[in-house]
C-alpha cells in the first residue's frame, strides 16, 4: 500500500474599501445601498473623453496600511490599464498597479498557540477601483449598478506561507483589525468593504516523489466563517481528485471556484487568466506618482500601536489572559477606554471585566459601538474603585454602567441613587447576623457539628443576612463576623 503525506498551501488576496468620501479617480460620492446608478459620472461610467484624477486621500490611506504591515514603500509608482470586459466595467479595462506596486516585500504576524506569532509574508499591496455589481434577483436576466465602479480598493496578497483554514481566518481577523484601527477602512464585510480571495493548492508526497495540485482560487468571500469552510473543503475535494485522476499543476490550469455555503462546497466557475491574458500598459491619462523619504516617514508617523502587539502588552503588562486582551483590542476605542480607566486608577482586571462583561454587553444590545455609548474612562475607573473599595459588590457594576448611559451624573451618586452602596458597619450587620442566628437553629448546630454540611449552612446564613440586608450588605465583613461568631 503506498504512502501519502499532504500539506496544505494556502496564499491570500484580499480587497479593502478605503475610508474615502468619494471615489478613487472621480468626485462622486461613496455611498452603501444608494439608489442603483445613482452615484456614477462619465469618468465611473468610461464615457469618451472623461479624464481620471487620482484620489490622494485614498493614497495617502494605502501607505498607511502598507507601513503597518512592514511593506518597503516605492518613492515611484505608476498606473496600469488591466484590460478585460464585463458588464460592471464598461470601460473595458480596470486602473489598477501592475509591475511598480506602490508597496511590496512586507509581513503581518498572526497569533497562533500559546500566545505565539507566525509571520506571513505580503508579496506586495496596491491599488485600483473597484466593478460595478450585477444583480440576478429580477428575473430572467441581469441588471447592473455602476454605483460601486471606482470605489478605491487596496489590494493586499500574501504569499503562499499558511497552512491551515484556522490561520487564514487569523490572518483575516487580525488585518481587519490593523485596518479599522488605523481608520484605512470600515472594514464590514456585510456591506462588502472586505473580499477575500484565498489560493489553495495541496504538497502531497506519495512513495517519496512530491506532487503538487493546481491552484484553486476561491473567489469574494466576504464572512471569517465561509473563508476557513472553502479552505478545508479544498483541502479534501484535492487531495480526492488527485488519488483519483493523479492531476498535477503541470497538467492542469489554475482554476477559479465559488463558494456555495448552503452545500458547503465549491464551485468550478472558470480557468484563471494569467498575467498576459490582461494585456496590462501604463495608463497615459494618469501621472506617475512620486514619495519623498521625508512624506512617507511622516505618514510613519501617524501609526499607532497595533492590536496584536497591544494585544501581547496587555497579558504581560496587566497580567490578563490571552482571551481577556484578546477582547480588549478587538476595537481601537474599547482598548482606548480600557487604558485610559487604568492611567485613572483602576485595577487593570477589575476594569476588564467592567467593560468586557458589562459594556459590551450594553453596546450589543444597542446595537452601537462603544465609542458611541456615553462612557468615559473617568467613570469605568470610578466604578472600579468603588468595586475594589467593597462599597458596591460587582454585580452592581453593570447597573451603574447602564445609568451611565443615560446621565452624565458620576458612579457614586448613581450608586447612591439606585441604593447600591454596601453596608461595612460592622455593628450594624452584627444586629443582622444575630438575628439570622437566632431564627435558623438548625443551620447553627450544622455549622457547629463540623461536618460534610457545615460548609453549606455556612453559605445559607450568609445568604439570609445579605437577604436581610436586601443585598446591600458587605459580605466581606458579614463573613469576618460569622467566622468570629463561630470559631
Amino acid at each position: 500500500m503506498s504512502s501519502v503525506e499532504c500539506k496544505v498551501v494556502i496564499g491570500l488576496e484580499i480587497h479593502v474599501q478605503l475610508l474615502t468620501k468619494t471615489k478613487m479617480f472621480c468626485g462622486c460620492a461613496l455611498e452603501f445601498a444608494g439608489e442603483p446608478n445613482s452615484r456614477v459620472c462619465p469618468v465611473c461610467l468610461g464615457l469618451p473623453g472623461s479624464l481620471p484624477v487620482m484620489n490622494r486621500k485614498a493614497f495617502e490611506l494605502s501607505v498607511m496600511a502598507g507601513l503597518a504591515l512592514n511593506c518597503k514603500i516605492a518613492n515611484f509608482t505608476k498606473w496600469d490599464r488591466k484590460s478585460y470586459y464585463y458588464p460592471d466595467l464598461p470601460k473595458n479595462y480596470q486602473i489598477s498597479q501592475y509591475d511598480l506596486p506602490f508597496s511590496e516585500h512586507g509581513f503581518i504576524e498572526i497569533p497562533v498557540n500559546s500566545g505565539d506569532a507566525k509571520r506571513i509574508r505580503i508579496t506586495r499591496a496596491h491599488l485600483e477601483e473597484d466593478a460595478g455589481k450585477n444583480v440576478h434577483t429580477a428575473g430572467n436576466f441581469s441588471q447592473v449598478d455602476l454605483n460601486r465602479a471606482g470605489t478605491p480598493l487596496l489590494e493586499i496578497v500574501t504569499e503562499p506561507d499558511m497552512n491551515s483554514g484556522s490561520e487564514v481566518r487569523a490572518l483575516a481577523i487580525e488585518l481587519q483589525r490593523i485596518v479599522q484601527y488605523l481608520g484605512v477602512s470600515e472594514a464590514s464585510m456585510q456591506k462588502g468593504q472586505m473580499r477575500f480571495e484565498p489560493n489553495v493548492n495541496l504538497h502531497i508526497i506519495k512513495d517519496g516523489k512530491e506532487y503538487k495540485t493546481p491552484i484553486t482560487e476561491v473567489k469574494n468571500l466576504n464572512s471569517f466563517r465561509a473563508l476557513e469552510e472553502s479552505v478545508n473543503y479544498e483541502h479534501s475535494r484535492q487531495l480526492e481528485e488527485f488519488l483519483a485522476t493523479g492531476k498535477t499543476m503541470e497538467m492542469g490550469n489554475k482554476s477559479t471556484r465559488g463558494w456555495d455555503a448552503d452545500r458547503g462546497v465549491t464551485v468550478l466557475q472558470r480557468e484563471k487568466e494569467e498575467a498576459h491574458d490582461y494585456r496590462y500598459f501604463p495608463d497615459p491619462d494618469l501621472l506617475p506618482v512620486k514619495l519623498t523619504d521625508e512624506w512617507i516617514e511622516d505618514m510613519r508617523s501617524k501609526l499607532c500601536e497595533l492590536p496584536l502587539q497591544k494585544q501581547f502588552r496587555y497579558v504581560k503588562e496587566f497580567k490578563l489572559s490571552e482571551y481577556d486582551a484578546g477582547v480588549l483590542t478587538a476595537e481601537r476605542a474599547v482598548a482606548e477606554l480600557f487604558e485610559g480607566a487604568v492611567e485613572q486608577g483602576g485595577e487593570p482586571k477589575r476594569v476588564c471585566n467592567i467593560i468586557s462583561q458589562a459594556g459590551l454587553k450594553l453596546a450589543n444590545e444597542a446595537g452601537r459601538s462603544m465609542a458611541e455609548l456615553n462612557i468615559d474612562a473617568e467613570g469605568v475607573a470610578a466604578i472600579a474603585k468603588m468595586v475594589e473599595a467593597n462599597e458596591i459588590n460587582a454585580g452592581a457594576a453593570g447597573a451603574i454602567l447602564a445609568e451611565m448611559t443615560k446621565t452624565d451624573k458620576s458612579a457614586k451618586a448613581i450608586a447612591e441613587e439606585l441604593n447600591l452602596i454596601q453596608k461595612s458597619d460592622a455593628s450594624e450587620l452584627e444586629g443582622l447576623v444575630d438575628a439570622v442566628i437566632a431564627e435558623n437553629p438548625q443551620a447553627v448546630d450544622d455549622v457547629k457539628s463540623g461536618g460534610k454540611k457545615s460548609k453549606a449552612a455556612r453559605g445559607f446564613l450568609m445568604g439570609k443576612v445579605m437577604q436581610k440586608a436586601k443585598g446591600q450588605a458587605n459580605p466581606k465583613i458579614v463573613s469576618q463576623i460569622l467566622a468570629k461568631k463561630f470559631g
